[in-house]
């Protein structure tokens, strides 16, 4: 609506209002409807994306994995004593029992230092917080522990100026860094001075000890300490050849190496973890002898990856089904502000869910992509086992659809696997499945990365269509259908101008009328006025 001042029936007593609005009415349904397409393809934009991101997701994740013959390679292990260690298999473990013997648990390098005097005094106060005073007037004292607040030249003056060497490692990999006490520096600034050298420091309060330790095991991994003075670690306790009048001792234990024999083969490592031929080893604790190790194809894993494709696309072909096959909303046009005000929050939402859940109804594309779902999973595959090859179907594994009759609507195209005690339609069939995985694992693998594989080139191709309207990973032209919303909104632009200068020409024609009735009607008092009436 355009900023024209407008007259209405001032003089002639008509409403002008109504009539204009009569007379633009056809312009104003035409920015309506222009509106009202736009928003629905909005709509169809949004319902096409979130059906391709769960294509997508099928295709980039479960297909993408399952396509190679090693996502069937599951193993499990089990040991005797899971309380020395712990196995977990990879693809390449080979399936057997082994011995593993632990002999030795790698350990950290750990130096506790002596208990530090408590040679810090303070003064003593009442319970006002007073300094109390003795009979000879002087204050009075007490000594008490050390904080990590206080200062490193509290416990000794000597000290400042004194350096600290931490060598971590050992031979060429051995690493020095010194650490300099200055006259302010606190206990916890060395601590962390002292940890940034490739340590793990820290000062107890509770037992005033300091701490430190091989931030990892290993004996590659250990450390040692020196002081530039030759009482410098004495004085703060970490000597370990120093004699400390208190009657405590610091105390340094070796970092060392774990030890395993697997198989009558030893191994050795700076952690307790070992990789070994497709076994993940953890050692936590040492053997009084053998323990056995006994690996095995996992096939309860594999028949659950199977089982959680066969899910996955269910869902998503049942809602491509039930998108392609949904009711008419033809009778539901799209309501107006007026007719919202009218209706509940709930009526509106009902209203215009029914109109966004047929918006891909009977549409061409996705019965395309539907269709070539469908039919690759129907295909046949032909496989070679042991030189022998064979054309195998998903009905061969016990996979199949209901029939017409037992099957829900928009369900048709769902695979039911024969003994999933899960599925109520099949649960109680001969699972094949397992079967075929028990007997044949390796002919059952083939099968269903040829499938998975054929179902990723169909996906694949279907997202490289005509690269014109449809943008990479899309299975639908939304390039066609950005430039559509693109070209309503000029549409519209033009609409909404044409009905604003449409409404402007016929309020200028009211308002020239009601200015001819005015001064009619002013002529028309002067001349009553002369005449004296």
């Amino acid at each position: 609506m355009s900023d024209l001042m407008r007259m209405t029936g001032m003089y002639s007593g008509m409403d002008t209002e109504s009539i204009i609005a009569q007379l633009v009415s056809v312009k104003q349904k035409k920015v309506t409807d222009l509106k009202n397409d736009q928003k629905k393809l909005e709509w169809k934009q949004t319902a096409w994306q979130d059906l391709n991101s769960k294509i997508y997701n099928l295709y980039s994740k479960t297909l993408s994995n399952m396509r190679l013959a090693s996502s069937y390679k599951k193993k499990t292990t089990t040991c005797s004593d899971a309380t020395k260690a712990t196995v977990v298999a990879g693809d390449s473990a080979v399936n057997g029992t082994q011995s593993l013997q632990v002999n030795k648990i790698a350990k950290a390098g750990y130096l506790t230092g002596a208990e530090l005097d408590p040679v810090k005094t303070e003064y003593v106060r009442d319970e006002n917080g007073k300094v109390v005073y003795d009979d000879n007037g002087k204050p009075k004292t007490k000594k008490v522990d050390w904080k990590v607040t206080d200062k490193i030249s509290e416990i000794d003056k000597s000290l400042i100026g004194q350096k600290i060497s931490v060598t971590v490692g050992t031979g060429d990999k051995a690493k020095t860094t010194e650490v300099e006490i200055t006259d302010d520096m606190s206990i916890s600034t060395l601590t962390r001075k002292l940890s940034e050298a490739g340590v793990n420091a820290s000062f107890d309060e509770n037992n005033q000890r300091f701490f430190i330790t091989s931030a990892s095991t290993g004996v590659e991994n250990d450390f040692t300490i020196k002081g530039s003075g030759s009482k410098t670690l004495e004085k703060l306790g970490l000597d370990v050849n120093a004699t400390y009048s208190n009657g405590s001792q610091a105390t340094k234990t070796a970092a060392e190496d774990s030890e395993i024999i697997l198989n009558g083969a030893k191994f050795t490592s700076s952690s307790n973890a070992y990789s070994i031929n497709g076994l993940t080893i953890n050692a936590t604790g040492t053997t009084d002898g053998e323990i056995t190790i006994v690996t095995s194809t996992d096939y309860n894993g594999v028949y659950d990856t199977i089982k959680d494709f066969i899910s996955e696309y269910n869902e998503l072909i049942n809602e491509m089904d039930k998108l392609y096959n949904a009711d008419s909303a033809r009778k539901y046009g799209m309501l107006s502000d007026e007719e919202k005000d009218a209706m509940s929050d709930e009526e509106v939402e009902k209203w215009e869910g029914t109109i966004k859940g047929a918006l891909l109804r009977k549409d061409s594309t996705l019965s395309s992509i539907m269709n070539s779902m469908v039919n690759t999973m129907m295909k046949g595959y032909e496989i070679e086992v042991n030189g022998e090859k064979k054309t195998k179907y998903l009905f061969d594994y016990g996979i199949k659809t209901l029939s017409y009759f037992d099957a829900k609507d928009n369900e048709h195209h769902a695979y039911h696997i024969d003994g999933d005690t899960d599925d109520e339609a099949t649960g109680t069939k001969e699972d094949k499945l397992k079967a075929a995985l028990a007997s044949n694992p390796e002919e059952t693998a083939e099968f269903f990365a040829a499938l998975c594989k054929g179902l990723y080139t169909t996906i694949n191709d279907a997202m490289n269509t005509d690269k014109r309207y449809s943008s990479v990973y899309k299975v639908y032209n939304d390039k066609q259908m950005k430039t559509e919303y693109e070209s309503y909104t000029k549409k519209i632009k033009q609409a909404e101008k044409a009905l604003s200068e449409y409404e402007d020409k016929w309020y200028k024609k009211f308002s020239a009328m009601e200015v001819a009735l005015s001064k009619l009607q002013s002529n028309t008092n002067a001349v009553t006025s002369m005449l004296g009436m």
